[in-house]
């Protein structure tokens, strides 16, 4: 584990399983961190990767600092790449992280990719408006979201958690585990919180989309009620030509955790071809 320098100056917390097998870049979901990806580290470390985690800014024991934009997020993540010098790169982003994988493959280029995977992923555009009428995400709902954040964190936090972590009216994983996500959301600094938050929701990727042109996986859960697999996963699938798609069956939005078995596999299936 270490420490990088963001693109603001701000420092970025790391962990690298080290070794000379082909990096793969883990980026989070949002609220959590780094270590939502424990059930992935192990399998990808023994089929011969090097997996590499860190903390987005303001989440974990990452420096929170000015702003939450993807163009910066993006630059944290193109310096984290940079300083360990990472080459032949599997980038994967889970949920608001898809949107990392996207602004960074538009701003700072593919030199350093070897292909992408967007997991349970925002993009390419969450919020519905009149030009997006299939973003999933309605302006009152995330308005709502927002002052339930604000008023209550641990509250939201433990409604939201469920929500992740459920298939329909059914929790997907063991309590144990949707107790370790809250405690790591309730590690994220309240202003980075709420202004990702904003970001997640509101930022439209479809431009960037379209810039797309290493080999690409969209995985996602069919019953997934957080990031909806109709208004996100298969539109991410439709707007990059030759993307594969692999839907898993009965899965929440939490599905690394809560399906992590198919979810391991079939990210060493694509980077094994």
């Amino acid at each position: 584990m270490g420490t990088v320098t963001g693109a603001n100056e701000n420092y970025l917390h790391y962990e690298d399983t080290g070794g000379t097998g082909r990096p793969l870049v883990l980026v989070h979901g949002w609220p959590l961190h780094g270590l939502s990806w424990k059930n992935q580290i192990g399998p990808l470390t023994a089929a011969g990767h090097r997996v590499i985690t860190y903390d987005r800014r303001g989440f974990g024991q990452s420096e929170p600092q000015h702003p939450y934009t993807y163009d910066a997020l993006a630059g944290d993540l193109a310096a984290l790449l940079e300083a360990l010098d990472l080459r032949d790169v599997v980038l994967v982003g889970f949920s608001m992280g898809g949107g990392e994988v996207a602004r960074y493959l538009a701003k700072h280029g593919e030199d350093r990719i070897t292909s992408v995977v967007f997991a349970a992923a925002v993009t390419p555009y969450m919020l519905h408006t009149s030009g997006n009428p299939e973003g999933p995400l309605k302006k009152t709902e995330a308005a709502t979201m927002a002052a339930q954040l604000t008023a209550n964190r641990e509250k939201f936090f433990d409604g939201f958690t469920t929500d992740f972590f459920s298939a329909g009216d059914t929790l997907c994983v063991g309590e144990a585990q949707r107790q370790e996500a809250i405690a790591m959301c309730l590690q994220a600094d309240r202003l980075a919180a709420l202004e990702c938050m904003a970001s997640f929701g509101a930022t439209d990727f479809r431009e960037d989309l379209e810039q797309v042109s290493v080999p690409t996986l969209v995985l996602h859960g069919d019953a997934d009620g957080v990031v909806p697999l109709e208004g996100s996963g298969q539109r991410t699938h439709e707007a990059i030509p030759d993307s594969e798609l692999v839907v898993i069956p009965g899965a929440p939005h939490g599905l690394n955790v809560s399906h992590a078995e198919a979810f391991n596999t079939a990210i060493l299936d694509f980077i094994g071809r």
